[in-house]
């Protein structure tokens, strides 16, 4: 980024931190009579949040760490109402809200689906029901006037989201133990803590790691760019799209322009008082097109979180069963078909992520998977990479062009729904993928975005859970969707599997990622 922009920026916006290959996630709980940002203070004492200036050459920091927090926790801190309305309504509703519970695929009615742990989440930010209803209604929120509907709450409440990023399990637990000690007092309290890691097989490969699948993962991610010059790449500022992977700055950074050629919309605060120059000293500035208001939102994100728990045994024996079947069924055609075929199909790339094709796998760029693909080109009527595997889905490009023409169109449409990932996984790996250790492991999945709904609520329901997408019927995505039918479309004949259940929310929510002088303005409440 620009140094102006890096400056103010945290360093999880540009970097996953993949050179620091182990870490903590902390849910941070806050006592009844905490109130203030106070405590922000004391956290920077002991793990200060890493902005986005890069490190000089030939250096690497030792440690990382990022602080999102939720519109429950902003609220206990006293940020005034004003403020907590003006955040985008996704945020202030929360995940668990009874509609966006719905669109993600997590609960019909009274009922969570088999998507989610038996009994439901076990942690969220329990944010309140309707915030708009107690006089916090945002700039476009429409009054629905429906009848009231169920405050779905969760055993943890979880105000806000500590990252930590280190070299060594050892330093990421001293470090832990640091932190926990420091908030403790201050009325700060760790209420849920995952193993973070990432274990690359090649690291001049670009640091690729393997899910608890035993598949590569984090490898396709869109290219920030930005008109006006906040985006650089070796000191050049990068002012156009790339090809493929292009995607405006606005779309993961508030404040700059996004995918609709606007400056992407974010909270804002009331000028204070003449005899108030708080935020002034954080560093807010005033809000560009809001007379009266400082731009609260500017250089911050929201990032998503979902703790999603991995039945990795489940996972293999299913694709074993479906293996033996069919070769059952087809002797003839079907010699070919084993566990890892399947598997294959049902994520789109085989285990060295490289995209399948119809003649077999995309050649790799420089020995690394190639992730500049485009389905029309490379395999249009979906016998490679089949239709509703979770590739396709996750990221249709442009897949869903109903002709040549309409190439272009589609993939620039695909790529205003794009989201900035930075989730890793927990838990230890599994030593027999097919036997049961009972151990807990799973993803702990993470994104950035600047418009919740357009990006990632668009992406869970409208192409990963979306039972019609690409003309398909009753299908939903084999990898995150419930039970039913997955298509693998093949010559001469197509194939049905059966997919399961083999990835269970824990639990999650929306955080804001706030900018650096907005966390010093919110140590200042």
């Amino acid at each position: 980024m620009a140094p102006d922009a890096a400056a103010k920026t945290q360093g999880l916006v540009v970097s996953g931190f993949g050179a620091l290959r182990f870490g903590r996630a902390l849910c941070l709980s806050f006592g009844p009579d905490l109130t203030g940002g106070s405590w922000l203070s004391v956290l920077e004492r002991v793990a200060p949040v890493t902005n986005a200036v890069p490190p000089g050459k030939g250096e690497t920091g030792s440690r990382a760490a990022a602080l999102a927090l939720s519109w429950s926790g902003l609220r206990q801190m006293g940020l005034e109402e004003t403020a907590l309305a003006s955040f985008s309504r996704p945020f202030r509703e929360g995940m668990l809200q009874e509609d966006r519970l719905r669109r993600l695929g997590d609960r019909r009615g009274d009922d969570w689906e088999t998507t989610v742990v038996p009994g439901g989440p076990v942690w969220s930010a329990n944010t309140p029901l309707r915030a708009s209803a107690a006089g916090l209604r945002g700039g476009f929120d429409v009054p629905d006037g429906t009848a009231a509907e169920a405050h779905v709450t969760t055993a943890l409440s979880v105000h806000a989201m500590l990252l930590l990023y280190t070299g060594s399990d050892e330093d990421a637990s001293a470090w832990c133990a640091e932190v926990e000690a420091a908030l403790r007092p201050v009325g700060v309290t760790v209420a849920r803590s995952r193993s973070l890691f990432i274990d690359p097989e090649h690291p001049e490969q670009g640091n690729i790691s393997r899910e608890h699948f035993g598949f590569a993962d984090g490898l396709s991610q869109p290219d920030p760019y930005d008109v006006g010059g906040a985006v650089t790449l070796d000191d050049v500022p990068v002012t156009q799209p790339r090809p493929v992977q292009g995607v405006p700055l606005g779309d993961f950074l508030i404040g700059y322009r996004n995918g609709h050629g606007e400056p992407s919309p974010g909270p804002v605060l009331p000028v204070p008082p003449p005899d108030d120059d708080g935020p002034a000293q954080a560093g807010l500035v005033r809000h560009p097109t809001a007379e009266g208001f400082l731009d609260l939102g500017l250089n911050g994100s929201y990032i998503v979180v979902r703790e999603l728990k991995q039945d990795v045994a489940a996972f293999w024996q299913s694709m074993d069963a479906n293996a033996d079947r069919i070769r059952r069924h087809d002797p003839k055609h079907a010699s070919h078909v084993t566990a890892d075929w399947i598997a294959e199909r049902v994520i789109g790339r085989n285990k060295d992520g490289h995209l399948l094709c119809p003649k077999g796998t995309l050649p790799p760029v420089n020995g690394a998977p190639n992730n500049d693909y485009l389905f029309w080109k490379d395999d249009r009527y979906a016998h490679g990479c089949p239709a509703g595997s979770h590739v396709r889905r996750a990221n249709p490009r442009d897949a869903l062009a109903p002709d040549d023409a309409s190439r272009p169109s589609l993939l620039e449409a695909a790529n205003r729904h794009r989201i900035l990932r930075r989730g890793r996984k927990y838990g230890t790996s599994i030593a027999d993928p097919r036997q049961d250790d009972g151990q807990e492991r799973g993803l702990l999945f993470m994104c950035l975005n600047t418009d919740i709904a357009r990006q990632f609520e668009f992406v869970q329901q409208t192409w990963l859970l979306n039972s019609s997408f690409a003309m398909l019927y009753g299908e939903e995505d084999p990898l995150l969707g419930a039970p039913g039918p997955m298509t693998i479309r093949e010559k001469p004949l197509r194939r049905i599997v059966q997919v399961e259940t083999y990835v269970q929310l824990v639990g999650g929510d929306y955080f804001f990622l706030p900018s650096l002088p907005a966390l010093r303005y919110f140590a200042l409440l």
